[in-house]
């Protein structure tokens, strides 16, 4: 059987896997890190993502591929000239530059209620509308040579097949295209700049069984956004949730029909198999139990043992460390509460784990008022390896919890893509052939009062 090529390019690397689209084996992997970015300024040269992906291609013996898929790190901005070079630096989801363009865009509407009914969400600082705003605003010059605004996949995409190309999944991140109706808001992109034709802006929506191009004599498939990709990766099915604990955090689910929250907690995605995606994604996760785990000198192994010897009761960690997106507060900064003079590195350590989950599980908490989720939780993400938040999230999740067997989910979600476009089958047979969606069930442990400590410093 011939083999396809899954590619995830995140934040802070690409990542490879070459599979046997028969058995689904994985028969080779690449990696290479990207330049690293510290929040509130996120910004990354796209140069840098091709130079990465060539590295991590070499990585995996450069293989012959009969098809290939680009999961990207989702909204993003990369703003291109008449010869495809950027005129600034790719905005990426996490930079909060453009939180006042966010709040502005939202009041042109009419509020939130106006932009959740328009294109599913209500944009913050992560979507690119916001971005495109921003450049527009304090960027002029870079802003007249733009003629072309594409996301993350879509640019790695087009060094793939020379095109402009994106996907219904990446193209619900931006606050311009509508997963209900399935088209462009031009209205939305006309506030930014009314001068200007935005068709030939912004790059064709394929669907979910179209081919980009091709590459090296391979298919390209559509790509997708990151969650999208995951999504098939880990082989979710109705009723079952995913929470990737990421250096940011996401919890999502699939949804036969568009979900719309005024409220913004709940952004209203498309998938990438033509269903919908609603998410809740927290700027902050793996990145805050690094910080406090070496703050405390400890290594992985160490910090799990800490966190799980800890009782209930210790202080309660605000991880709002970077800024945060889910609640909106850009300008937001960490914080702790409950500290006593006999703190011990167990209950600080606890208190990391603590945040980091209790953040997501109120976003768990918003999708269950949006869909029903009456299956299981699956974690996914480098953070869900850590013994003690599997345990904290099952204690605490009210329903049962699952560590997905997928070691990279998003570039395995890619490498399904590439395979139901080649054999042009549902995503699903792929998934079902390839046994994607086992996994470990876990225990939980006692979280106490966790929950109610937690939302009392989140209101505070």
């Amino acid at each position: 059987m011939p083999f396809v090529a899954g590619v995830d390019s995140s934040t802070q690397a690409t990542k490879i896997e070459i599979r046997d689209v028969g058995s689904g084996e994985v028969v080779a992997v690449g990696r290479a890190d990207h330049p690293p970015v510290t929040p509130p300024l996120s910004e990354q040269d796209p140069d840098a993502w091709w130079a990465a992906f060539e590295l991590a291609w070499r990585g995996a013996g450069s293989p012959d591929v009969a098809a290939i898929s680009v999961g990207g790190q989702q909204h993003g901005m990369v703003a291109l000239d008449a010869q495809d070079r950027p005129v600034h630096p790719a905005k990426l989801w996490n930079d909060m530059e453009s939180a006042a363009d966010a709040e502005w865009l939202v009041q042109q509407l009419g509020g939130p209620e106006a932009w959740a009914e328009a294109v599913g969400s209500v944009p913050v600082a992560a979507f690119t509308a916001t971005k495109l705003s921003w450049l527009h605003r304090t960027h002029p010059d870079a802003w007249s040579r733009m003629v072309r605004i594409l996301l993350p996949h879509d640019e790695l995409t087009r060094r793939l097949t020379g095109r402009y190309t994106t996907d219904r999944g990446d193209a619900s991140g931006t606050g311009y295209w509508s997963p209900s109706e399935g088209a462009y808001r031009w209205d939305l992109l006309e506030m930014v700049d009314a001068g200007r034709d935005w068709h030939d802006v912004v790059p064709t929506v394929l669907g979910p069984m179209d081919t980009a191009g091709e590459w090296n004599g391979a298919i390209v498939a559509p790509g997708t956004g990151d969650n999208m990709a995951a999504a098939l990766g880990v082989g979710l099915k109705p009723g079952d949730a995913v929470m990737s604990i990421g250096t940011s955090g996401t919890v999502y689910a699939v949804s036969d029909t568009p979900t719309h929250d005024p409220s913004g907690t709940v952004a209203g995605f498309a998938d990438a198999t033509g269903r919908f995606l609603p998410l809740v994604c927290t700027s902050n996760a793996a990145k805050v139990t690094d910080a406090v785990r070496r703050l405390l000198d400890a290594d992985h192994a160490e910090f799990d043992r800490l966190a799980l010897d800890a009782e209930p009761g210790g202080p309660v960690l605000l991880p709002y460390f970077d800024g945060e997106r889910t609640p909106n507060r850009p300008d937001a900064r960490g914080a702790i509460g409950g500290l006593r003079t006999d703190v011990s590195r167990a209950q600080f350590a606890r208190s990391a784990i603590d945040g980091v989950a209790c953040g997501l599980l109120d976003g768990l908490d918003a999708l269950r008022a949006l869909t029903s989720l009456d299956g299981r939780l699956v974690l996914v993400g480098g953070g869900a390896r850590s013994t003690a938040m599997q345990q904290v999230v099952a204690g605490l999740a009210g329903m049962a919890v699952v560590v997905s067997d997928a070691d990279e989910a998003v570039a395995t979600g890619a490498a399904v893509q590439a395979a139901a476009v080649l054999e042009q089958v549902d995503h699903a047979v792929i998934q079902d052939r390839w046994g994607l969606g086992a996994g470990q069930t876990v225990d939980g442990v006692d979280g106490g009062d966790i929950r109610a400590r937690y939302a009392a410093l989140r209101d505070a």
